[in-house]
């Protein structure tokens, strides 16, 4: 009898990949508000028919960005979001979590910019209710890969009067929004990581990369990270996000992407910008520091 083919119809072949990359396929979840989606940039609307938005929102954002990587180093990575702008992780619990209550293989939580709103700086409804989403996360997916992503200084809280981070420089809002996240995690030690995405921001104004005021004018061979309310950031601010996170979540070097990397091409972000974001995305989640470009 002769040996029968491993695939005898094309459709049967299809089927059988399909089945397979769906068994070995990850979920990862990105909950969050308009810095995780995306706001005032083209990364908003950014492939958005490649994740999942659970609001039906339509949204890209930073985890389209994540799709994209992943799908150029063939991880087979599901992307899902639950994002509302202006939003903190307290009314994410209160009014989302029916939403979010299932198993994922990875979370990406992300507390308001400020954590919070009404206190500028004040740590303790980021430690408490990043607590109760990780509990509730770990209850459905005890191995849970759960992170946390610590954001960015806020130019328009730092330069002008009046303002909580007024006369400071700007790397210390960044800073100080770290350290709270940091008491969130030692709170909660199912929280596995905290994604330094602020941090990766004052690396890329250290290493010139990225002029630190938006204020005075953008100097010559610089970037502004944020965009035009100097609140929200640039297109090129949410690629350094979405680096970060990418390398935290998959412990990968993300400067295999290359500087050809399909999202910064079709973000329109230079091919050298791509490459010199990457490293220091590698540098801070591979390094543990900022450190020289590479």
């Amino acid at each position: 009898m002769p040996a029968t083919p491993a695939c005898f119809r094309a459709t049967v072949c299809a089927a059988a990949l399909l089945a397979a990359t769906s068994a070995d396929a990850k979920s990862i979840l990105f909950v969050g508000n308009s810095f995780t989606f995306g706001s005032n940039s083209p990364v908003m609307s950014y492939r958005k028919d490649t994740v999942t938005d659970l609001n039906g929102d339509g949204i890209g954002g930073v985890p389209a960005l994540f799709r994209a990587f992943s799908d150029q180093m063939r991880l087979g990575w599901s992307v899902s979001l639950e994002t509302s702008p202006g939003k903190n992780l307290e009314w994410h619990w209160g009014n989302k979590r029916r939403l979010l209550d299932r198993k994922w293989d990875a979370v990406v939580l992300q507390e308001y910019s400020t954590l919070d709103p009404h206190e500028p700086g004040n740590p303790a409804n980021t430690v408490e209710y990043s607590g109760r989403l990780a509990d509730m996360f770990r209850r459905r997916s005890p191995n849970v890969d759960l992170s946390m992503t610590a954001t960015w200084s806020r130019p328009n809280l730092t330069y002008p009067k009046g303002e909580k981070w007024s006369g400071h420089p700007i790397q210390r809002m960044a800073q100080d929004i770290r350290q709270a996240y940091d008491l969130a995690r030692a709170a909660n030690p199912s929280i596995r990581r905290i994604n330094p995405v602020g941090e990766a921001f004052n690396c890329a104004i250290a290493l010139g990369i990225a002029d630190p005021n938006p204020y005075d004018g953008i100097a010559p061979g610089k970037i502004d990270l944020w965009a035009d309310d100097h609140y929200h950031a640039s297109t090129a601010g949410y690629y350094l996000e979405a680096l970060v996170v990418f390398a935290g979540v998959t412990g990968l070097d993300p400067r295999k992407l290359g500087q050809d990397e399909r999202a910064a091409r079709e973000l329109g972000l230079a091919p050298g910008l791509a490459a010199r974001l990457q490293s220091v995305a590698e540098h801070m989640t591979q390094r543990g520091g900022c450190g020289a470009e590479s």
